[in-house]
């Protein structure tokens, strides 16, 4: 009977530790498949890191580990467009036929013991800067980098 209760007060600090996201927010208000191009507004590199170490007593060692990542939002935006057949532009030569797309980080999120990050991105019409499609999304990873980096994905996913 205790172990029973053990394990299952395990599970249930194991399930805490792991963060449930959102569903992922869209709204669609046009025909994507009308583009042929697509401007992607420049973003900064985000540089994260995360660690941890221990130190032993008298002549037993210890150990550390670190671990540093850097991501540009703009990089992985255009990669996935490129995948879904989008040509990426310099400047707008044709705005009927192009997409500007803009990037944002939303909010964070405290979730078990850790956090997660929330972005979103607006496809605009180049010509009219209309929205034609809208996301939001949350991410969770080892550090921020991973974190805006599965958000960008998922928000993406179902353009």
């Amino acid at each position: 009977m205790v172990r029973v209760l053990l394990i299952c007060l395990g599970l249930l600090f194991i399930a805490g530790c792991a963060a449930v996201l959102k569903p992922v927010e869209v709204k669609r208000f046009g025909d994507i498949s009308s583009y042929k191009y697509a401007f992607v507004g420049q973003t900064q590199i985000l540089n994260s890191s995360v660690g941890s170490g221990y130190v032993g007593y008298g002549t037993s060692g210890g150990y550390s580990y670190s671990l540093s990542k850097s991501i540009n939002p703009t990089d992985i935006i255009s990669g996935i467009l490129m995948k879904k057949g989008f040509i990426i532009v310099e400047n707008i030569t044709n705005p009927t036929q192009t997409l500007v797309v803009k990037y944002g980080q939303g909010g964070r999120r405290d979730v078990g013991f850790g956090y997660t990050l929330e972005v979103s991105i607006q496809i605009l019409n180049a010509k009219t800067q209309e929205p034609v499609f809208i996301c939001t999304a949350e991410g969770q990873g080892d550090t921020e980098a991973d974190d805006i980096r599965i958000a960008i994905t998922r928000c993406l996913e179902d353009l």
